[in-house]
């Protein structure tokens, strides 16, 4: 007689799950032998990763705050810094205190989905499959979502590097206007036919901010080629002399401004021009001013424009 010897399985038995509850209500210690367990365990959980978040939250605070603060003990009142862009402080401090949110939300994303994993490994649930599906719907998202996370990334050095902010006017390259609203991911442009254009962080490749920090206003002055060059450059002179006095567009210069003669000379005429540094937003009320005071000035010396 054969006897066939089988080999044994083995099976392991689960693991046992936690007391989630006491194992006698009507006794004190079952209580706090409970309370010593899976309760305690969740509690130093929370409890711990509450002062992660809040000594992260308190960092991120206070580094935005000095950032959004800095600089404006060493530059004193009146600086050429400050009058060439006497709106940098509130800028930088918009620019911090924007990233400074971002980053609070990230932490308190990140701190809280893993304290809830851990807690629910307290309370004895398999979190492997969660995390194997987190990460399936990560991959996913990151193929779905790749022009989003480019727009918030561009969004992100676009804050920091300070390309451009509210009031600021830009040439996008398509569009060119007034910027109305920044956002991480859509940036809103007013152009000058009123139209607001919603543009995409992401799909921003070329920036021409024409108002940061300082503006140049150009004034070119076509004169007859006959003219006397002398008379029409003092002429000149004059009229940027009565707008430098002028006591609101003469707070708007930020150095005197300089009349070149001879830029371009053709057979229709000799063009001298009008150069002068302003604060931000401020050339084009300037420019007006002195073509207006320009033209003046050579009617009465007797000096005839011409057209470009």
């Amino acid at each position: 007689m054969l006897v066939h010897h089988l080999p044994s399985v083995r099976t392991d038995s689960p693991s046992p799950s936690p007391d989630l509850t006491p194992q006698d209500l009507s006794d004190p210690q079952s209580w706090w032998d409970w309370f010593l367990g899976v309760p305690l365990q969740i509690a130093v959980t929370v409890v711990i990763a509450s002062i992660v978040l809040l000594a992260l939250r308190v960092s991120v605070h206070r580094v935005t705050e000095r950032i959004a603060s800095g600089g404006q003990e060493a530059t004193p009142p009146g600086s050429p810094l400050q009058r060439a862009n006497p709106l940098a402080t509130h800028r930088r401090a918009q620019r911090a205190r924007t990233l400074g949110s971002v980053l609070g939300s990230t932490a308190t994303i990140v701190v809280g989905t893993i304290t809830l994993l851990m807690v629910l490994a307290d309370l004895g649930a398999n979190i492997a499959p969660l995390i194997a599906s987190a990460g399936v719907v990560g991959v996913a998202l990151g193929f779905g979502a790749q022009s989003l996370v480019k727009d918030f990334l561009s969004g992100t050095f676009m804050l920091l590097e300070d390309q451009y902010g509210v009031g600021d006017t830009v040439d996008f390259g398509t569009v060119r206007g007034t910027v109305e609203d920044v956002a991480l991911r859509v940036t809103k442009v007013r152009d000058g036919s009123g139209t607001l254009w919603y543009l995409r962080n992401g799909d921003i490749v070329r920036v021409g901010n024409e108002t940061q920090e300082f503006s140049v206003a150009v004034v070119p002055v076509v004169v007859d080629p006959a003219a006397d060059l002398d008379a029409a450059r003092a002429a000149v002179e004059r009229a940027v002399d009565s707008v430098q006095e002028d006591p609101v567009l003469g707070a708007a210069l930020l150095e005197p401004a300089v009349v070149v003669p001879g830029v371009a000379l053709t057979a229709d005429g000799i063009t001298l021009q009008v150069r002068v540094r302003t604060r931000p937003a401020m050339q084009w009320d300037v420019q007006r001013a002195v073509r207006l005071a320009a033209r003046d000035e050579l009617a009465h010396a007797d000096v005839k424009l011409v057209s470009a």
